[in-house]
């Protein structure tokens, strides 16, 4: 079984020295005698042997005081500094990410560990999920399947019923990186059913509800992780819990603690990789590049800051700097959702042969990933409702559907789909679904917009662009324009409010009758009787010119109408 990888990450070190002694002429590490001294030298007197050996004595002596005064119990009380193979194991172990060195170092360890203890099933289990964590952070989804070889002979070796619940959460963690979420949470269930205290299970178990999008099974799962495991982790995924109902504040607030007590340099990149995220989504493009910044300043190897900070870098019309952004990115982590963002921006730019090519490039990247085992439909159906054919991209999103990834991602591109395809009626509902989950994406928002306008439905329509354009002005190269357009060709609500917000309108008023076609009867003047204070009223209209018809209601006194019109102006 081949379970190594196509480059071996033990080959990137130098060659380990030999462990001959130094004169074996086979050593390449000896360099051959040269001149004088391939002669050997003429072997030393008695006098001479036995000065040097009490010399020696005398050497040896001073050195054990020395030593004994400097180490009294006999021990090193400096701390043996950890080497990438321990910190990755440590990181690991504390459910934080570890750098890509020193995940490097552990594949290299562990895969020569299992060559010669083929039967270590915790050894082939940890293998396993590493190969999973590469794969996931590089982008190479050619390593799924060599995780998936490992996790089966850790299972093959000692089955998870005994024991080996690792193995099972290596499982449940591939599934989530191959986009499986349903095979997820089955695996991550076994676990928490057989351990239900093991909180190596819970975050896999909150990647695989998200994507299915049971946010009340997600938010269960990220509050018994928070028991089990605080610090760093928990922040971390709480943070992302509240981002995804629309708690900014909330949502800030953690992430900043998560960022303030993060001790690696992997997990500190994390931390500013996510407010990079938060910033982003706020609108505020020049502090999300600099959290960017910051993530790749303290971990180079964290490149995904390297695309959030693109897309940042397109919000402040520095497409330049964006592009090229943007294409080192994909060198390092060529994600089929950047290069799709890469080719809107170049269609934004309207260089249409370069995004032709990058549309060519996802595609090719689409097909690695299908033929790795990943599920990349999401994206691809962005592609083709926008680029390509829309009933391809509702048929691709209605499996998904059935396979019940209904997150609000999902609702959100079959809704577009549906509406792109034609059937705008049945994409407002799940368009609605998505934005009434509370996350706030302006992607979401505009898209709902769009479809209410086509509906004629102009109050909400107007509602959401408007959401859309608060929420980040710069949400997308292509489709923030659209919807700035689109609100002008809306124009500005009637006076008060929205027309479907106002109360019906009063009927119109009987026409008044002319005096010369119903004269009053003359009426005797009675005496004024004696009024008390009236309580206050709201004022009444004034009388017009001409004498309103009678009224079935109680006529009122002459006096009575003098004071009426006396009080109009």
């Amino acid at each position: 079984m081949d379970v190594m990888p196509q480059q071996d990450p033990e080959s990137r070190r130098p060659p380990e020295p030999s462990s001959e002694g130094p004169h074996d002429s086979h050593d390449p590490y000896v360099m051959p005698a040269e001149g004088a001294t391939a002669v050997p030298p003429p072997p030393p007197t008695l006098r001479t042997t036995l000065r040097r050996a009490a010399f020696g004595a005398l050497a040896a002596g001073v050195l054990l005081a020395g030593a004994l005064v400097a180490v009294p119990d006999g021990k090193d009380d400096r701390a043996k500094e950890p080497g990438p193979v321990e910190r990755a194991e440590a990181a690991a172990t504390a459910g934080s990410p570890a750098s890509l060195s020193d995940l490097t170092a552990l594949i290299g360890d562990r895969q020569k560990w299992v060559e010669a203890h083929p039967g270590d099933a915790p050894s082939w289990a940890t293998l396993g999920s590493a190969y999973v964590e590469w794969g996931r952070r590089s982008a190479d989804a050619a390593y799924f399947g060599r995780a998936e070889e490992a996790l089966k002979r850790s299972l093959a070796e000692q089955p998870g019923e005994r024991g080996n619940g690792e193995a099972w959460v290596g499982m449940a963690a591939l599934a989530n990186a191959r986009h499986d979420f349903l095979a997820a949470k089955r695996w991550g269930e076994t676990v928490r059913k057989q351990e239900p205290k093991t909180w190596r299970v819970y975050p896999v178990l909150i990647d695989a509800y998200t994507g299915l999008g049971d946010v009340k099974a997600a938010t269960a799962a990220t509050e018994k992780f928070g028991e089990l495991r605080k610090g760093v982790p928990a922040l971390a995924r709480t943070a992302d819990l509240y981002r995804g109902q629309g708690w900014r504040e909330d949502a800030l607030a953690t992430a900043r603690e998560a960022a303030d007590h993060a001790t690696t340099p992997a997990e500190k990149a994390e931390a500013l990789h996510r407010l990079g995220e938060l910033a982003w989504e706020r609108g505020e493009a020049e502090e999300a590049v600099a959290q960017f910044d910051a993530a790749l300043r303290t971990d180079a190897g964290h490149h995904a800051s390297l695309a959030g900070k693109a897309r940042a870098l397109v919000a402040l019309d520095r497409t330049d700097e964006a592009v090229a952004t943007y294409q080192t990115a994909l060198t390092k982590l060529p994600r089929p959702a950047y290069a799709l963002e890469l080719g809107e921006l170049y269609a934004s730019l309207e260089l249409d042969g370069d995004a032709k090519s990058q549309y060519e490039k996802l595609g090719g990247l689409l097909e690695q990933a299908k033929a790795a085992g990943v599920d990349e439909s999401l994206v691809r159906a962005r592609y083709e409702s926008d680029h390509g054919d829309p009933a391809v991209a509702v048929e691709l999103l209605r499996g998904q559907w059935r396979k019940q990834h209904r997150s609000a991602a999902v609702a959100d591109a079959l809704g577009w789909a549906l509406h792109r395809a034609g059937r705008s009626e049945e994409g407002l509902e799940y368009a609605r679904q998505a934005v009434e989950t509370g996350v706030r994406n302006a992607s979401y928002a505009y898209h709902l917009g769009v479809i209410e306008r086509k509906l004629a439905q102009y109050g909400p329509a107007r509602r959401h662009l408007e959401e859309a354009l608060r929420t980040n002005p710069a949400f997308s190269p292509l489709d923030a324009p659209k919807a700035r357009e689109a609100l002008e060709t809306l124009g500005e609500p009637p006076p008060g409010g929205p027309g479907d917000m106002q109360p019906p309108p009063p009927p119109p008023p009987a026409p008044e009758p002319k005096r010369e076609a119903r004269p009053e009867p003359k009426q005797e003047p009675k005496p004024e009787p004696k009024r008390e204070s009236p309580k206050p009223e709201a004022p009444a209209p004034a009388p017009s010119q001409t004498a309103p018809a009678p009224s079935k209601a109680a006529p009122s006194s002459p006096a009575a109408v003098e004071a009426d019109a006396s009080k109009s102006p």
